[in-house]
């Protein structure tokens, strides 16, 4: 028989125990160590570190167990112990508010906006990396006292459970996920009644959520569940899973987010008293609409459109983590219209603006098709990429927003993301790091709170410029210190927890594939200790090649199976449900693993997570990643590998690109550019790999010294360690955050009063208005300067410049030489720019004279160009506006600048 309803009945802990249900809320437990070591001790037979959930498991405990522990003086002072802590590490100043304590200018509170968040497997509400970037930046805010809001939704069916039938084809599972039983709380108001937030949908109707929050730490995390009574059937579903269902579904879980997000962050802060948010942080596109919102609710306090529009853009950072077009996501217009029409959700703003924001009104756009990334980008003032080299190639990607302006000067920086340290690292590799630095030392290392000397890759800007800049812990160096032999026996010791996990699994996998105890005995030998193992784990699209192994399958198997220098390669990885070739990938790889001959080397496991990844990660010697360079964005897995002392082979994409040294692992050759035929490519790929496996890291790992000990490999592992682990901290990342993103938008904010931005609001009209008119007319240069066509280093050009400022202001604009090294087709390249100043009075025609040096500094093919910019003290930067006049045009659009005088 079915039950009718379903509810969870919940054991009442003892007086002396109830500071469990305190731990069990924050999520903290999730990575630290001690509080996880208190749950075990509670429960040993009931905590299963794979997926570890305290909520369940004092759910589960039996009564006569807690009277038990309430009576247990020893598990009582530990728990004293572990509550203290938590009370001073939530209560405590740490890094920002030190820098509060020193005048820094810094947000009163961050709200960040993302579809997925991985803060742990207790509570599944991610896909991949997304989503466990997301944690990590909410765990590492945390450790530093960021006072960031997370905010997200509540899909009750998560991402999906994935296992394999017996020919290896990937089948899903979707479990239906109960709050109740999950580490959250619901949001109330005073009265004790749940908190909502509406949407209006057309037709009269209504969508209704709850707001349901985790505690991250200090951080918390508002997520959005629409099903509620309140709502019909189809509104329930809103919020069922994890990007499923078509357009319709999927643009009401992003207006969801978006708008509704915005409304649970007041909801919230008006009940808790919490700082609201000066900046909001959208991570990727689909969260675009929170500035709809915003933009809404200035207009209600008498802001008009444009003035409103500012103010929203001053206060935004978007975060792109797409490295190609087909990866947004993008609306048939019409359908955005009718959610935003007269009948629909924001009322009082035009629905032309809004889809304004988001249409492909550029060169190769689509005008057909609203763009949440697009979107994103316009509703911000400030947007970064997630590496140096997807920042190069998101400013690339969004050129067209900006025409006339080269790639390079794209207003798009860069923030390599990072990953916490201290839920990826295995606990041996802490306890390690707490006998070399000391517990409190190791802490604030591996938070990214202690830091050196070395500087970020890309300036940020004078704004923040007071924050301690991020760089080198000091006592990482500690691990030179540690001596070869307990570094190699840890390592075989975490590859040995590896081996007992996958046999685990795999023979759980096997199980559910159909096969009998009786035909499984093999699987007792499967993987060794001591061969050189190597992980590969990660979302499966074709992009990321997870079958470019099998490319040669007779030389794998050598490999696999040579007689002295033997391989072992444990896969894991999901594809999406609507993705059959990512399914047939998959299956490739599981047949090729299923052969008697290679399945003792290598290894398939379904349902790849964050409990599988915690144990995967440690316990390999070797992390591979070959995806086609360059559409990786990130690609963290690597680094959570290096903080466990494992070594990186990798195509250069994503992280790996700007911090790979011979010193850290091996980088795979790539055939960009000189193949372009994708089966030819992934031919001399494959074989550059195969010769590094081969040559190179095999040899290497299996090279003994007197001792019996890979010498080499041990110093590779160390110095991985030392100067790579302080780089890929999620600490890092989040400080460039607050230094080089949300403390110049908190600024820009608080600068944009409501007079402010109606006078910016203005200015930027009657630039747009005027900027047809703009021309730059004759250019001269100091005649003996350059004589036959070249000139000497070091002398100097005297340039003077007529400009058509179409009735605005010198102050309006700023007049630039633009100079450089140039190529065959006198394209600038290292383009510098100099300014030129207003000599005063006024030309024929209305035209300013300006005039000012270019100094030439560089030998070589060399040439100039002239430009003019608008110009306005709350510009981030001077292509913000998308216009620009250089010689011979007169709009400032679609222009490339032309070289002015060439000097060899």
């Amino acid at each position: 028989m079915k039950a009718i309803r379903r509810f969870t009945v919940r054991p009442v802990l003892p007086e002396p125990l109830q500071p469990l249900s305190d731990l069990a809320r924050n999520l903290r437990w999730s990575w630290h160590t001690e509080t996880q070591r208190l749950f075990q001790a509670a429960d040993p037979e009931g905590w299963r570190p794979a997926d570890a959930d305290p909520v369940r498991l004092l759910g589960a405990v039996s009564a006569g167990r807690l009277t038990e522990l309430a009576a247990d003086q020893h598990f009582l002072r530990r728990l004293t112990e572990v509550s203290e802590d938590l009370r001073a590490y939530l209560d405590g100043p740490r890094w920002y508010q030190d820098q509060l304590a020193k005048g820094t200018e810094l947000p009163a509170a961050v709200a960040y906006f993302s579809p997925e968040f991985g803060v742990t497997a207790a509570l599944p509400q991610y896909s991949g990396g997304l989503g466990i970037l997301a944690g990590d930046h909410l765990k590492a805010a945390s450790d530093l006292g960021v006072p960031l809001i997370g905010v997200g939704l509540l899909y009750r069916h998560g991402y999906f459970r994935q296992s394999l039938s017996r020919d290896g084809w990937q089948q899903e599972h979707y479990p239906v996920l109960d709050p109740h039983e999950l580490p959250l709380t619901l949001l109330r108001e005073t009265d004790g009644t749940p908190s909502r937030v509406v949407l209006a949908l057309p037709g009269g109707r209504s969508l209704y959520a709850s707001v349901w929050q985790a505690q991250v730490g200090r951080v918390p995390l508002l997520l959005l569940d629409s099903d509620v009574e309140e709502n019909a059937p189809g509104e329930r579903e809103v919020t069922d899973r994890l990007y499923g269902g078509g357009s319709d579904h999927r643009l009401l879980q992003e207006m969801l987010l978006g708008i509704g997000g915005v409304r649970a962050v007041r909801t919230y802060c008006r009940l808790t008293g919490h700082p609201g948010p000066e900046v909001f942080h959208t991570n990727e596109g689909h969260a675009g609409f929170l500035g709809l919102e915003r933009i809404r609710e200035l207009t209600e306090t008498g802001l008009g459109f444009d003035a409103a529009l500012e103010t929203v853009r001053a206060g935004a950072v978007f975060t792109t983590h797409t490295p190609v077009p087909a990866g947004m996501d993008r609306f048939e217009s019409q359908l955005v219209a009718r959610h935003f029409a007269d009948d629909g959700e924001l009322p009082g703003v035009d629905v032309e603006r809004i889809l304004d924001l988001g249409t492909e009104t550029y060169p190769g756009g689509e005008p057909g098709l609203f763009n949440m990334a697009v979107m994103g980008l316009r509703l911000a003032q400030r947007a970064n990429g997630v590496s140096t080299l997807h920042g190069a190639v998101s400013r690339e990607m969004f050129s067209g927003l900006w025409p006339g302006f080269d790639a390079t000067e794209v207003p798009i920086t860069s923030v390599t993301n990072g990953v916490h340290a201290p839920t990826w690292v295995a606990p041996e590799v802490l306890g390690l790091g707490a006998r070399m630095f000391g517990a409190e030392r190791a802490d604030k290392a591996l938070a990214g709170a202690e830091v050196g000397d070395v500087g970020v890759a890309e300036a940020g800007g004078a704004a923040g410029a007071g924050l301690a800049r991020p760089g080198t812990p000091r006592r990482w160096d500690a691990v030179t210190t540690v001596p070869d032999r307990e570094i190699w026996d840890l390592r075989r010791a975490l590859r040995g927890q590896l081996v007992t996990e996958v046999r685990k699994r795999l023979y759980a996998s096997w199980r559910r594939r159909g096969a009998g105890t009786a035909e499984l005995g093999w699987i007792d030998g499967v993987l060794d200790p001591d061969v050189l193992t190597i992980g590969f784990a990660r979302r499966v699209p074709s992009y990321k090649r997870l079958t470019l192994m099998l490319h040669d399958p007779d030389r794998l198997r050598a490999l696999l199976l040579h007689p002295t220098r033997p391989v072992q390669i444990v896969v894991a990885g999901k594809a999406h449900p609507a993705d059959d070739g990512g399914k047939r990938l998959i299956q490739e790889l599981v047949r090729f693993a299923d052969d008697p001959r290679v399945r003792h080397r290598v290894v398939f496991l379904p349902d790849y997570g964050m409990g599988m990844a915690q144990k995967l990660y440690p316990g390999c010697d070797v992390w591979l990643n070959n995806p086609l360079r360059p559409l990786e964005a990130c690609g963290t897995s690597g680094m959570k590998a290096a903080l466990n002392g494992c070594l990186n082979l990798s195509v250069r994409d994503g992280w790996w690109d700007e911090w790979f040294e011979p010193d850290f692992g091996w980088a795979i050759p790539t055939a960009d550019g000189s193949a372009t035929d994708e089966e030819r490519r992934d031919e001399l790929e494959a074989g550059a790999l195969y010769a590094l496996l081969e040559d190179r890291v095999a040899p290497r790992f299996y090279d003994r010294g007197a001792e019996g000990l890979p010498e080499r490999w041990i110093e590779m592992v160390r110095r991985t360690l030392v100067t790579l682990g302080p780089k890929v901290l999620a600490g890092r990342m989040v400080r460039e955050y607050v230094e080089r993103l949300y403390a110049p938008a908190a600024l820009a904010r608080r600068q944009l009063t409501p007079a402010a931005a109606r006078e910016l609001a203005d200015w930027k009209a009657k630039v747009r208005a005027a900027w047809p008119q703009v021309a730059v007319g004759h250019v001269e240069a100091s005649a003996d300067t350059v004589v036959g066509g070249s000139a000497e280093l070091g002398s100097t050009l005297a340039l003077r410049v007529r400009i058509a400022l179409g009735g605005l202001d010198p102050d309006d604009v700023e007049v630039q030489a633009v100079a450089g090294r140039v190529d065959t087709s006198d394209a600038i390249a290292e383009a510098q720019t100099y300014p030129l100043k207003p000599a005063g009075g006024h030309g024929l025609e209305d035209r300013r004279l300006y005039e000012g040096p270019l100094a030439l500094d560089r030998t070589g093919p060399y040439g100039y160009t002239v430009r003019v910019l608008p110009s306005h003290p709350l510009l981030a930067s001077g292509a913000e506006l998308g216009l620009v006049a250089v010689p011979g045009e007169t709009t400032g659009t679609d222009t490339a600048g032309d070289a002015g005088v060439l000097l060899r």
